[in-house]
């Protein structure tokens, strides 16, 4: 798990739809599944590509020190990419 000071992807994350919205990354159009829990400090992503094969899956906790971001079975790089660049709508 990697930990960071709260930082601009936890309040990226809180900007997402909760639920099922669109977001386009890189070009291409991703549906995203966005889920809620502990009050409002644990959150689950998911995305998947619309007819492709690329998916983005990860978890965020926030806790008094540090935002904790664990990427499921994918390197970190990819999932604060997606924070950082995908077009929500």
């Amino acid at each position: 798990m990697e930990s960071f000071p709260s930082t601009w992807f936890y309040q990226k994350i809180l900007m997402i739809p909760e639920g099922t919205s669109r977001a386009t990354f890189a070009n291409r159009l991703y549906i995203v599944t966005k889920s809620t829990f502990n009050e409002g400090n644990s959150f689950k992503l998911f995305a998947e590509e619309a007819g492709g094969n690329d998916h983005i899956s990860l978890n965020l906790y926030k806790t008094k020190s540090a935002v904790h971001l664990k990427p499921c079975e994918q390197p970190i790089l990819k999932s604060l990419s997606f924070l950082r660049d995908a077009k929500f709508f």
